[in-house]
């Protein structure tokens, strides 16, 4: 990710920062880390990389959120959507670009959150985020093109990560 785009994502929470968080607010309820897989191997991969982050985005930002086992989306709470346009709301505009960049990569704002707060670094979350493929990748093979499109992401999220601790 290059400082240009990092700058610009600033200078665009800046313009739109309500906007912006009231957009994320809305992708929040299809966050991946709320749509967990029956499959006893998977399952057993997101309680050890997504159980800890729901937990602490739970403790820490007080969003009790609702996992489901199917791709049906779970009507969250109110207080859950509040509270976390609250933790946006506080963040600067650095935290914030950092954390819109990082969501819209890992399909995630709990992760991005926890990456943004240093709660988990660059790598976890990268793992975290695309555990599905990984694990799909570790039983039939790696797809070069999905590989490739994923080291970009893991890259960017390297990125933001130093971004933000500066």
């Amino acid at each position: 990710m290059t400082k240009d785009k990092l700058a610009q994502a600033i200078s665009d929470i800046k313009e739109h920062r309500d906007d912006v968080i009231g957009k994320l607010v809305q992708f929040s309820k299809t966050d991946s880390l709320l749509f967990w897989d029956k499959n006893s191997g998977l399952a057993q991969k997101q309680e050890q990389l997504w159980a800890p982050v729901l937990k602490w985005a739970d403790k820490t930002l007080n969003v009790g959120y609702v996992a489901n086992n199917d791709l049906n989306v779970n009507e969250q709470s109110d207080t859950s959507a509040a509270n976390l346009k609250k933790f946006m709301e506080d963040m600067d505009d650095k935290e914030l670009a950092a954390f819109y960049l990082a969501s819209i990569n890992m399909k995630s704002e709990l992760l991005a959150a926890a990456l943004v707060k240093g709660e988990i670094n660059a790598e976890q979350a990268y793992k975290a985020a695309y555990l599905e493929e990984l694990y799909q990748a570790e039983r039939w093979g790696i797809d070069d093109l999905a590989e490739q499109r994923r080291q970009v992401v893991k890259n960017e999220l390297s990125d933001i990560e130093q971004f933000l601790r500066k």
